[in-house]
């Protein structure tokens, strides 16, 4: 087959439907262990890999060139022709902070304890960079944090740091109070522990200081592990100048799922047509009124100087004899919907929300050109960055090391990884999105919710890669869905066997029938009723006070610029 035969095509015609996701297929996966044990390194490397790890936010997983006709995105497409892609990565939890803390401490969401956006505290866990200092590597984080308590200090395991605080900002000057610009006020870094202003558009800004670090910063005696973490293409996407028109004229196609009509929604929960619209629905977009095909095309034209980050990183690698003895990886904290069943964003279970773009190169240890189907998780990258390191996975590590995968050592029908878990839990400032639980096994997905009177779901992804026949309710299916259900329960007990959340496993689909003669469902509440674009349109992302409510009895907006980019 092809290596690039599973294409995601953005279609010419106007205003044509296109689905947009499809799901290569993956070898059966059985049951994971309650705890895997730790595993010894792959390889002992005679002479230690470097890492850089390159970390975008919310990507789409077939956002690049290679996947997508029209995107230009050069030098990650050239890491695919000259690496290894892997079609199926997800993510054990589709929101920044969880998944970041998933990638840095090599725990699922039940035992780091990172469970939203909203301050979680970091106390007791380990970042794995540390084991990497302790075996003599030179270590470096650039860019967004956004995890656990609301500061950009300088964290454990990292011998440079420049990052900022919560989500941080396209440009110096976004947002800033104009009284405070004209005293010279701009957003601000934190440079190992020093607050500076800010000087340029974010993503070349940060690329400065890794290559800075990388040429002169480090000691080039030891081997070196970089965390690039850039802010692009996260909400609300904003290119440079050089790229601010790129896709004017790109034809943009938005998933057959996304139409509003009786087909689409048979058999979803209500909650998804619920959500169609609100902050995180097509038909009320962040509040507001554009076209997402428009949104899209930013969104693309923000990933353009990631690319060239990605290049410059490249370049110098090569021209000074590192490409042969370091490996690249390229990846997403989660994935993003373009529409799919009406959604945008992440936080969901389906598809588009939980797999994410990766890629590896390292000419000096990895096959050149392959696309390898195996499952692999943001669980993963810990125990794997490691095993390249020559480094022992600690004990409380949940992953396992997908090295020999990605070697070609062994065989993507030998991978067993075990099942695939989904959690995400509920957040009250994004009320839209219920706490979401799931599992897959051997291609198929059963999703329940809780703390909602709703449907559960279950899909058979090699036949409905869309997820658009819910078979939650077919008799064929009884015996998987029972199945599921009760791995899924089993599995997400954390490390003291107890669930973070105190619930009873589900046996049925509970107490749910109405008389089909009676009332009809609820509305919303009046108060919650708006229109695009009002003054009021971020005022809900900020704590309620005095002044938000003089705010609001006087129709101006309220803007906590201290407090935007923690929230």
């Amino acid at each position: 087959m092809n290596r690039f035969s599973r294409r995601f095509r953005l279609m010419s015609a106007a205003g044509a439907l296109a689905a947009v996701v499809s799901v290569p297929t993956v070898a059966a996966l059985p049951a994971a262990p309650a705890r895997p044990a730790p595993s010894q390194p792959s390889r002992a490397p005679s002479k230690p890999f470097n890492v850089i790890y390159v970390l975008v936010d919310d990507l789409r997983f077939d956002s690049m060139g290679f996947l997508t006709p029209g995107l230009k995105t050069p030098n990650i497409d050239f890491m695919a022709r000259n690496g290894v892609y892997f079609p199926n990565a997800v993510v054990t939890s589709s929101l920044c902070s969880p998944s970041r803390a998933t990638i840095l401490t090599g725990e699922t969401t039940r035992n780091h304890g990172i469970v939203d956006n909203n301050n979680s505290s970091e106390a007791g866990l380990t970042f794995f960079p540390e084991y990497l200092q302790k075996a003599g590597y030179q270590t470096a984080f650039f860019g967004k944090w956004h995890m656990g308590q609301n500061n950009d200090n300088p964290r454990p395991g990292f011998n440079k740091w420049v990052s900022f605080k919560g989500q941080g900002t396209y440009f110096p000057n976004d947002y800033v109070p104009p009284d405070l610009l004209r005293k010279g006020v701009l957003n601000r870094l934190n440079v190992d522990g020093t607050e500076v202003n800010r000087q340029g558009y974010i993503t070349d800004e940060l690329t400065d200081y890794a290559m800075d670090w990388l040429t002169k910063g480090r000691d080039q005696s030891k081997p070196f592990f970089l965390y690039l973490s850039h802010k692009g293409v996260h909400t609300d996407p904003k290119p440079p100048e050089r790229y601010l028109h790129q896709y004017d004229n790109l034809p943009v196609t938005l998933p057959a799922s996304m139409a509003d009509t009786p087909e689409n929604y048979q058999g979803k929960p209500r909650w998804v047509k619920d959500q169609r619209n609100s902050w995180h629905g097509v038909d009320f977009m962040f509040n507001g009124n554009e076209p997402l095909t428009s949104y899209i095309r930013r969104y693309f034209a923000t990933l353009s100087p990631i690319d060239d980050s990605l290049g410059r990183i490249l370049t110098y690698l090569k021209q000074n004899k590192l490409d042969r003895n370091t490996v690249v990886i390229f990846t997403s904290d989660n994935g993003f919907q373009f529409g799919d069943h009406g959604l945008i964003d992440k936080r969901t279970a389906y598809e588009p929300s939980v797999r994410v773009p990766f890629v590896m190169y390292a000419p000096g240890l990895l096959p050149k050109g392959v696309t390898n189907p195996g499952l692999i998780r943001n669980l993963d990258l810990a125990p794997t960055v490691l095993d390249i390191a020559g480094v022992p996975e600690p004990s409380q590590f949940e992953g396992k090391s997908f090295l020999p995968l990605a070697e070609g050592k062994l065989p993507p029908s030998q991978w067993k990884p075990g099942d695939f878990i989904y959690e995400y839990y509920w957040e009250w400032n994004y009320p839209e999105t219920p706490t979401t639980f799931a599992i897959e096994r051997d291609r198929v997905k059963y999703i329940q919710y809780y703390g909602v009177w709703d449907t559960e779901e279950l899909y058979d992804l090699d036949k409905d890669p869309n997820e658009m026949n819910n078979l939650i309710n077919n008799p064929a299916y009884l015996d998987r869905k029972i199945e599921l259900r009760k791995a899924l329960f089993e599995q997400l007990a954390n490390r003291t066997g107890r669930h973070v959340i105190p619930y009873s496993e589900k046996f049925n689909e509970g107490v749910v029938k109405r008389n089909k003669d009676g009332s009809k469902p609820g509305e919303f509440p009046p108060q919650w009723m708006s229109s695009p674009n009002r003054y009021d349109r971020y005022n809900d992302l900020f704590p309620d006070s005095r002044e938000k409510l003089d705010a609001d009895r006087r129709k101006v907006p309220y803007i906590r610029w201290d407090l935007l980019f923690g929230a």
